[in-house]
């Protein structure tokens, strides 16, 4: 695909000084990058803007709002949102240039292939995986500041192609990541009045934990499979307890 293509992406970072440049090379096609930024410590911005992107710099206002704040600033009405530690393979790149270029439909799904330890999960409840990261930006919007959602009256059609994802580089990462995000999600979920009982953590977590090693045979991914369904399910446990942990410290006031 070659400029122009009619396309803005847009990406919402804090600290990812790591992982950004990949997706900002792998998103180059694209006639615009906005980055929408919260914040970072490290050299985010500063890698951002050597990229050529338009960055801007918000309070964190949940994803839902982060993300519908970088959509509006793009220029085109085609948007392709990505995370910062998603990929666009060189291979999907015309496959998009064709769906903006003869859209049958307001949106479009892709499959995402996620890797740990260099090797693709194919269980786990991680492929198809299929996200919404292609929008016509005029014609949805993310709903819920906890688990954004892209919503749109129009259709959504699922592409042939795929996106990488790099969410982890080691189990250490991963224990990070379920600690920092189970504590921004309890918080919202506080903040959008759901309430949790001394059991909610234990049903949340045992069920998404034999949902993901059983159900969707997390057991087959061998060692990365376990510990993929510990994390989900520690994840699970930790937000319900921390939005417990929320309840009583707000009464105690």
């Amino acid at each position: 695909m070659t400029k122009k293509t009619g396309l803005s992406a847009a990406v919402i970072t804090k600290n990812e000084e790591e992982r950004l440049p990949d997706c900002l090379k792998s998103i180059s096609f694209a006639d615009e990058i906005i980055v929408v930024d919260s914040g970072s410590t490290d050299r985010t911005v500063e890698i951002a803007r050597e990229f050529g992107c338009r960055v801007f710099i918000e309070d964190w206002k949940g994803y839902g709002p982060q993300k519908n704040s970088a959509v509006e600033k793009c220029r085109n009405e085609w948007v392709l949102l990505l995370d910062a530690d998603e990929r666009v393979p060189a291979a999907t790149w015309d496959l998009i240039g064709k769906a903006v270029e003869n859209p049958a439909a307001d949106a479009y799904t892709f499959k995402r292939k996620n890797y740990l330890h260099g090797r693709w999960l194919k269980h786990s409840g991680y492929w198809p995986d299929r996200q919404i990261r292609l929008v016509n930006r005029v014609k949805g919007s993310f709903r819920s500041a906890i688990h954004e959602r892209w919503v749109t009256d129009g259709p959504i059609a699922d592409l042939d192609a795929c996106i990488e994802h790099f969410a982890f580089s080691d189990y250490s990462d991963m224990l990070k990541t379920l600690d920092e995000y189970s504590s921004v999600i309890a918080r919202e979920l506080y903040a959008s009045g759901k309430r949790a009982n001394a059991l909610s953590p234990v049903l949340h977590g045992g069920g998404m934990f034999f949902k993901i090693f059983v159900i969707e045979k997390g057991f087959l991914d061998g060692l990365d499979g376990l510990v993929t369904a510990l994390t989900k399910a520690g994840g699970s446990f930790f937000k319900y307890a921390k939005l417990l942990e929320l309840q009583q410290r707000n009464r105690a006031k």
